[in-house]
Order: structure tokens, then C-alpha cells, then sequence
């Protein structure tokens, strides 16, 4: 899939419809004690790159967000429409978000995701994070999984 992953601002319509898709997905998964979903109007605060990756008709197929906190950085709203997954669409978005923190000197990336998002976490162990205890303002819950990644100057 020929895909074009760039900066956005969250709060078009379109991509409104894909984060409340993401959160409603989540929602049959989890309690709302259980989700962590970033609201808009902190998707659109200056320390948040937020992602949105485009098919080659120009919709928006997925999104996800570099929330910086200095030397470490957490990802947010990783989020693919069902008829582009298993397509790559994830891989090439989280390959760009890591780009991006590394192009602003984070030196580990950092998530929370749910115990039963069974993609989710195969997509993180195959792209190098591992499991953590929580972090920031997380506490510990048996249905999420936290992990992070350390970035090294150079990939590889």
C-alpha cells in the first residue's frame, strides 16, 4: 500500500472519526478505567507530534502520536481502519514516529497498550520494545502491558 505519513493537525473531522473509531474499539475491550486515550486538545499541544498516514487516494488510514517529555517520549493513538491492516500500515508509522523522536533527541520511547491489543503488542516486540512496570502518571493494571524501547543515535 503506497502510503504518505506526515504531521497533522488532529481536529479534522476525518481524523476526529478515526481516534472515536479507535476509542470505541477500545471501549469493547477495556473499562474506561482501563483507557488512556489522549483527548483532542492535548493531541494539539506543542509537545505532541501527532501522525496521520494517508493511502494514495489520500485517506486517512491511520494515526499515531509522539507525546515528548524530555529525554523519553510516549506513543498515543496508534490507530489503523480495519480494512488497512495487515498491510503494513502500522510498521511504517511506527518506524516514522521513532524517526521523529530520535530526530528530537528522545532516548526512550515509552507506551501503555491492553492486554488483550494482541497486534499491538506483537507489532512492539518485533520493533524491539520490552515490558516495563508503569510510568508517568500510570498506575499498575492487570489489563495494561507497558513497554519501552531505547533509541540509540544511529538505528540498528
Amino acid at each position: 500500500m503506497a502510503l504518505h505519513i506526515a504531521v497533522e493537525d488532529p481536529a479534522q473531522p476525518e481524523i476526529i472519526e478515526l481516534l472515536r473509531d479507535g476509542e470505541e474499539h477500545s471501549a469493547e475491550l477495556y473499562p474506561a478505567e482501563s483507557n488512556h486515550h489522549l483527548p483532542l486538545d492535548a493531541l494539539r499541544s506543542t509537545n505532541v507530534r501527532f501522525f496521520v498516514a494517508r493511502n494514495g487516494s489520500g485517506r486517512a488510514v491511520a494515526t499515531g502520536a509522539l507525546v515528548l517529555h524530555g529525554p523519553w517520549a510516549e506513543l498515543k493513538r496508534m490507530w489503523v481502519v480495519p480494512d488497512a491492516r495487515g498491510q503494513g500500515v502500522s510498521k511504517a508509522i511506527l518506524a516514522v514516529l521513532e524517526a521523529r523522536a530520535r530526530s528530537e533527541h528522545v532516548a526512550v520511547l515509552r507506551l501503555e497498550t491492553g492486554v488483550e491489543s494482541h497486534a499491538a503488542l506483537g507489532l512492539y516486540k518485533h520493533a524491539g520494545f520490552r515490558q516495563r512496570g508503569p510510568f508517568g502518571d500510570y498506575r499498575e493494571d492487570p489489563l495494561s502491558v507497558f513497554m519501552e524501547k531505547e533509541l540509540s543515535e544511529h538505528p540498528g
